[in-house]
């Protein structure tokens, strides 16, 4: 089924999981020690994450730096079917626009297609570490607008290749990213709620929020969208924190706030594990108040861990 039809027909607050791939070298079966224990909730579909390649630079004896581009967390599609089939669950992978030209884009969701699978959420994707500026592949979409619209096309049958004759149209659901306290490169809430709304009316179906630990932020961007005619269901994104560094990390990569009272709760805590039961209860709270205010699902960051993820879905649900 497609996520648009489950938020369309859904009575009560649902509950969705996002995993990461492994790193190269790993095997799978870390994904399904993470995922299994979840199951049990019953999530309606999981959402696996696309990460672009890294550029890194190796340093030979003569001095000189061979650069070389590598893909640290390969296997979206391959784990996607995986999942759609060992479990018998939809799968959300992600598509992105980093690293990848058109065509190869085509090529990946064609095979989604082939496999059964029917759900895709659309992000434009970071910039190359390297450059820290968002450059496309050649022939590469540039925003993620550029991407749902190719999405659309192949949902009309239209291909890259004109000459094609009596081409199958494909059918995906797309979802897209939204941003509670903006995207770091809009220069204000009112431009990126004016980039969102392209989106949703080039055809994405729904939003999933970027982490925030503050829900009146949620609260407010919903309100904005709805102001800014953007009627789609928006499922905010949680990911409690569980180590010191959070405070720290988590701003400067996500661009977000972290709250006072959270931030004075966790610089009390002696060790890692005090502070992960204050970010399990932090965002129990925050689960028990979206839920209360009938969003269609709250959907968990996972990372790769399931044991704080579960206590928290545990006491909610």
């Amino acid at each position: 089924m497609k996520v648009a039809e489950i938020l369309r027909n859904t009575k009560k607050t649902l509950i969705s999981f996002e995993i990461l791939p492994p790193l190269k070298g790993d095997s799978i079966e870390g994904i399904y020690r993470t995922i299994e224990p979840l199951l049990e909730f019953k999530p309606p579909y999981l959402n696996v994450t696309y990460h672009r390649e890294e550029v890194v630079y190796k340093k030979h004896e003569s001095g000189l730096l061979e650069r070389r581009i590598v893909r640290k967390r390969p296997g979206t599609v391959a784990i996607s079917a995986a999942l759609h089939y060992k479990y018998g669950i939809e799968v959300v992978p992600h598509i992105i626009c980093g690293g990848f030209s058109r065509e190869e884009t085509e090529n990946a969701l064609l095979e989604l297609h082939f496999l059964g699978i029917r759900n895709v959420l659309i992000v434009r994707g970071d910039p190359d570490k390297s450059t820290k500026t968002f450059v496309p592949e050649e022939n590469g979409n540039n925003y993620a607008i550029d991407l749902v619209k190719q999405v659309m096309d192949l949902n009309q049958g239209k291909y890259l290749d004109d000459d094609l004759m009596n081409s199958t149209k494909t059918c995906f659901s797309v979802g897209v990213a939204g941003y509670p306290e903006k995207h770091p490169e809009a220069p204000n809430m009112r431009s990126d709620l004016a980039y969102l709304k392209e989106k949703i009316d080039a055809g994405a179906e729904y939003v999933v929020t970027q982490l925030f630990y503050d829900n009146q932020k949620f609260f407010n961007f919903v309100d904005e969208c709805r102001k800014a005619g953007i009627t789609v269901p928006i499922i905010p994104g949680l990911k409690p924190i569980s180590v010191l560094s959070h405070l720290n990390i988590l701003p400067k990569t996500f661009y977000i706030e972290i709250p006072e009272a959270l931030e004075k709760e966790a610089k009390k805590c002696k060790t890692n594990d005090e502070i992960r039961q204050v970010g399990i209860e932090w965002a129990i709270m925050q689960s028990k108040e979206l839920v209360a205010s009938g969003v269609p699902v709250v959907h968990y960051y996972t990372m790769g861990k399931s044991d704080n993820t579960r206590k928290i879905v545990e006491a909610v649900f």
